[in-house]
């Protein structure tokens, strides 16, 4: 068990930044925009997006110290096996139902120290993070529009490291963390032409977390009444600690995506 504290300690920073990693992808990059109420039946929208996150903080996981990361987008793609995100959104009347559904897998090794204890060392790091949602539009103006929002999130992060060669060959251990927190805020959209528009999102909560955060501002342009493309800029924080899993981070950059409605 000694040997594996070492390895383990080692490894802690292969770990981390691999954990770290798949957090830079799971974050959503389009927010649910607020469409604009209709009575004509139920609405629906989707979008696949994309975001090229930084991140700071700090994670802790296998009882060890929590390690302090700064990691940019250009890191995460070296060690990226899967990423998914998607949003979704239903929408009658004032009221409306969203989603928001990302998953990321990283994976990373590293040779540790003389080879003895262990000859390689790999870390597969998992990420899901899942926000249901409703809101109901307080605002309209044509097609201009915001609504309050109330809803959870649901997390879960999860690293396993494994050891190749010396004396802990074929020895593996996971560390992970599964947690919800309740979330309220608003969204919007304003048009400053017929196509032109501004959007906006804010979230703020806590549960399990001491507290989770979510802001997001962009400008679309809609190309017609199905398709439009928004870019902007994203910043999202959440701090988890439980048990000496740590999960305190910071992620923020720019959002580039596509919205289609039916």
């Amino acid at each position: 068990m000694k040997a594996y504290v070492f390895a383990a300690a080692v490894l802690i920073s292969v770990v981390a930044d691999s954990s770290a990693n798949a957090t830079d992808l799971q974050q959503p990059f389009l927010v649910p925009e607020a469409k604009p109420a209709s009575s004509d039946g139920w609405t629906f929208a989707a979008s696949p997006y994309f975001w090229g996150a930084g991140i700071s903080g700090d994670v802790g996981q296998f009882g060890l110290p929590a390690v302090h990361l700064e990691s940019d987008f250009g890191d995460i793609l070296k060690d990226l096996d899967i990423g998914f995100m998607a949003v979704g959104e239903a929408r009658h009347d004032q009221l409306s139902v969203f989603v928001d559904v990302i998953y990321t897998k990283v994976s990373s090794g590293a040779a540790t120290p003389l080879g003895i204890v262990a000859g390689q060392a790999d870390a597969t790091s998992e990420t899901f993070a899942g926000l249901v949602g409703a809101g109901y539009a307080v605002f309209q103006d044509g097609r201009s529009t915001i609504d309050v929002v109330a809803g959870a999130r649901l997390w879960h992060a999860s690293t396993e490291i494994s050891f190749s060669g010396g004396v802990l060959d074929g020895v593996s251990r996971s560390d992970g963390a599964t947690w919800v927190d309740a979330m309220a805020g608003f969204r919007g959209r304003y048009f400053l032409t017929d196509s032109l528009y501004l959007s906006a999102w804010g979230l703020v909560g806590a549960g399990q977390a001491e507290l989770d955060w979510d802001l997001a501002a962009g400008i679309g342009y809609e190309f017609n009444d199905k398709i439009s493309a928004v870019a902007g800029y994203r910043a999202l924080g959440v701090d988890y600690r439980k048990d000496g899993f740590v999960f305190d981070l910071i992620q923020q950059g720019p959002t580039l995506g596509m919205v289609v409605r039916f």
